[in-house]
């Protein structure tokens, strides 16, 4: 261990305390980095600046050097420290320096260190246990003995004094270690079962850091999927359109009725001509001329071609003379069902 003279070496003049980043002036001496800076500053305008240590003069701010020797040394000694401090309990016999302790005496109530351990009575009633600083609670509070047995009936450490009388006498007692022993092997059981939970809990929570990721996939595969659906369901219906409004024009190019309208205007010419011949004869005073005239079988004959007309008329009118709306509204209404089966399909797969 380091010894006093050294730790006083390794700390800064000024503020007393070890360096944590060491620079020297030309006279060699040594302070923390801070600390000196903040001396120089109060020197400035002073007319110079000086050592705050051997007071040597310098006119200008003096060129700081960084230690690397010195900050190496510092941090091998404050390493050495925390290890070999690490309980935190120094030797109850050495007075002068703390030393950190190796060992306690339950018996003495002391810890001490190695050089104090080796010439530490070696008898039986002397127990030594790890570095601590709880001796007092090892020893029973009504017989100030050190606990030796746990009495199992009452889940109590006691001292050899509570085996032989008082509330414990005749209980069925074991000693520490086997004691010790047996709640180990229950905590390790406890234990292995807690780690056996705690892995379901990390695959648990694995599973659900997971589920967000899958969902996620999915959610694309599926938007893809609406998507491609959507824009069949668009052609579909256009094309559905498409075939509506052919339904519509040709039923329209069916029920045209100009043929027959030009077949009646033609008609209805020859009807003139023929009453014009008809009334031409009845206006004739001569009888030769009426008797020998055109036959007027040939001028009314028009009974039977008046019939084919009516009855083409009529059945235009009444059976062909609107479009077929029932059979559009099918052709419409099982295109869209079929779409919609469709996408009820896609959606239950």
């Amino acid at each position: 261990m380091a010894s006093a003279g050294l730790r006083q070496e390794l700390d800064c003049s000024i503020c007393l305390t070890t360096y944590t980043d060491p620079v020297n002036l030309r006279c060699g001496h040594n302070f923390w980095q801070v600390c000196i800076d903040c001396v120089l500053d109060t020197q400035e305008g002073s007319g110079g600046y000086s050592c705050p240590q051997c007071r040597e003069e310098f006119q200008d701010w003096p060129v700081l050097h960084r230690n690397i020797t010195l900050r190496n040394i510092v941090e091998t000694f404050r390493s050495s420290q925390l290890e070999e401090g690490k309980t935190g309990i120094f030797c109850a016999y050495c007075i002068h320096s703390p030393v950190p302790a190796v060992k306690s005496c339950l018996m003495c109530e002391a810890s001490l260190c190695d050089n104090h351990l080796g010439v530490h009575s070696k008898a039986p009633e002397h127990v030594l246990t790890d570095p601590t600083t709880t001796m007092e609670n090892r020893k029973c509070s009504i017989h100030r003995e050190l606990l030796k047995y746990y009495c199992t009936e009452d889940s109590a450490c006691i001292c050899v004094s509570c085996s032989l009388a008082g509330e414990h006498r005749g209980h069925k007692m074991e000693t520490l270690d086997k004691a010790s022993e047996k709640k180990k092997q229950k905590l390790r059981n406890v234990l292995q079962k807690l780690m056996t939970e705690r892995e379901e809990t990390e695959k648990r929570v694995q599973s659900l850091q997971e589920r967000p990721r899958k969902v996620q996939e999915k959610s694309a595969g599926l938007t893809e999927k609406v998507t491609a659906l959507f824009i069949e369901l668009r052609r579909q219906l256009e094309d559905l359109e498409k075939r509506v409004l052919r339904n519509i024009s040709s039923q329209e190019e069916r029920i045209s009725l100009s043929d027959l309208i030009h077949q009646l205007e033609i008609k209805k010419e020859d009807l003139s001509r023929k009453m014009e011949d008809i009334e031409e004869l009845c206006n004739m005073t001569d009888p030769l001329t009426i008797l020998q005239g055109s036959d007027t079988g040939d001028l009314c004959d028009t009974e039977e071609g008046d019939d084919e007309d009516r009855e083409r008329h009529d059945r235009l009118l009444h059976d062909g003379g609107d479009l077929d709306v029932a059979g559009i509204s099918h052709t419409l209404y099982t295109g869209l069902s079929d779409m919609i089966k469709g996408v009820n399909v896609f959606f239950y797969i």
